[in-house]
């Protein structure tokens, strides 16, 4: 899987980013078919608490998967992210498990 990260008005640390890498990457132990994850990081308000904005949308065979969460950090939105992204990806394997 290949997995893009982009940050909005400020550099990513390499510690953030291979943190993504590593949460991002768990994903495919739920799906064989996913080709590409896009993930989104960008500060909303800097002042306010809460305001670390992350975006993963995961490019999958038969469609794509998202979720946004927003959280203190960015390492909390991403696992909020990842956590969604589980849930959807084992939802969509039922369904199509249930149709077969």
């Amino acid at each position: 899987m290949k997995i893009q990260i982009q940050s909005l008005h400020f550099d990513a640390s390499s510690n953030l980013a291979e943190f993504i890498q590593k949460k991002v990457s768990k994903l495919e132990k739920y799906s064989d078919d996913i080709l590409e994850a896009d993930v989104v990081l960008k500060v909303i308000k800097p002042e306010a608490s809460n305001n670390k904005d992350a975006s993963v949308k995961l490019n999958v065979k038969s469609g794509e998967f998202f979720a946004n969460k927003v959280a203190d950090t960015f390492e909390e939105a991403v696992d909020l992210s990842v956590e969604a992204l589980e849930k959807q990806l084992i939802r969509f394997k039922e369904k199509t498990r249930i149709k077969q």
